[in-house]
């Protein structure tokens, strides 16, 4: 077993090495895996005798790779997935502290951002990542990912013309004022497809809105992509007219460190989660995951969304 001080060292990189396991793997369930798994691997090195000079660089570059080992796999039941493939949501309820396995991730890896990401191999997904999201410098990416200073930058290149690509998405963090703006306009937004008032819908989503629904081929309401106000606006007002009949609530949330909303049945347990893409004061984006299977982190999950 670790001492106890390497073992608080190594525990304070937690928050990190998830962040980096979850932005690979767009899962929390496999995030938490991997982090376990490496300190399982620090464990058996010490008692090995292994002298670990960098503590740091040693987690991180064990998180990286058994998460490019995992992708491996994980890609494949990818290419059958049913409908829409959205990460399994980082959620944080509004009067809650955020966990602070979560502390390094909630601004960095928005749903539209992991999604674009899932357009790069593992290998650049990796490079990107420690790049672009967590700073590392191009000798400290090579280090952790075995491959030359050199290579590392052409494959972020490569990495970043894909994600240009495939559209503009903002993976930074937000500031203060923005994120208070967004929790208004979201706060507005709920109110407004709970009432079922479609003009103030009208006037709080962009012309080209998108909502993307991650069912999974288990839930029906939230099951595909939809693009253009009209669309969104009718699936929305059916939705929540169906959820009020049903005893269906919402609870503010922060959802991948956007702004959003969990779905509760009568009873308390999980239907859904909701994250809104706001921009210049509007809704652009709504990601909406009622897969089962990818909420049962958050708490009891409900049978309601199969229905």
């Amino acid at each position: 077993m670790l001492g106890s001080t390497a073992q608080k060292e190594a525990f304070a990189y937690r928050p990190l090495l998830f962040s980096i396991a979850y932005g690979m793997t767009g899962s929390v369930g496999d995030a938490e895996d991997i982090v376990q798994d490496a300190f399982l691997g620090l464990t058996r090195a010490y008692q090995a005798g292994t002298v670990i000079d960098n503590l740091k660089a040693y987690l991180t570059t064990a998180v990286t790779r058994l998460s490019l080992n995992h992708l491996g796999s994980a890609r494949v039941l990818r290419e059958t997935y049913v409908g829409e493939w959205l990460p399994e949501p980082v959620v944080v309820l509004a009067d809650l502290p955020e966990p602070a396995e979560h502390a390094e991730l909630s601004d960095s890896l928005s749903m539209a951002f992991l999604v674009l990401l899932e357009s790069l191999s593992p290998m650049e997904r990796a490079v990107f990542m420690l790049r672009e999201v967590f700073g590392y410098g191009y000798p400290e990416v090579a280090g952790i990912t075995g491959k030359t200073e050199a290579n590392c930058r052409q494959i972020f290149a490569r990495a970043r013309q894909h994600i240009a690509a495939g559209g503009q998405v903002e993976g930074s963090a937000l500031s203060r004022e923005r994120r208070a703006e967004g929790e208004e306009l979201a706060r507005r937004f709920f109110v407004a497809a709970e009432g079922g008032d479609m003009d103030a819908l009208l006037g709080l989503l962009a012309p080209d809105v998108v909502l993307h629904g991650d069912g999974g081929g288990k839930a029906r309401a939230f099951g595909s992509r939809l693009a253009g106000r009209p669309a969104v606006i009718r699936l929305l007002l059916g939705v929540f007219r169906r959820g009020g009949t049903l005893g269906v609530s919402l609870r503010p949330a922060s959802i991948n460190g956007r702004p959003g909303a969990v779905k509760y049945d009568s009873e308390g347990r999980v239907i859904g989660v909701v994250e809104l893409d706001i921009a210049e004061g509007v809704v652009r984006a709504i990601h909406a995951v009622a897969n089962p299977d990818k909420l049962a982190h958050i708490g009891p999950v409900s049978d309601l969304g199969r229905l």
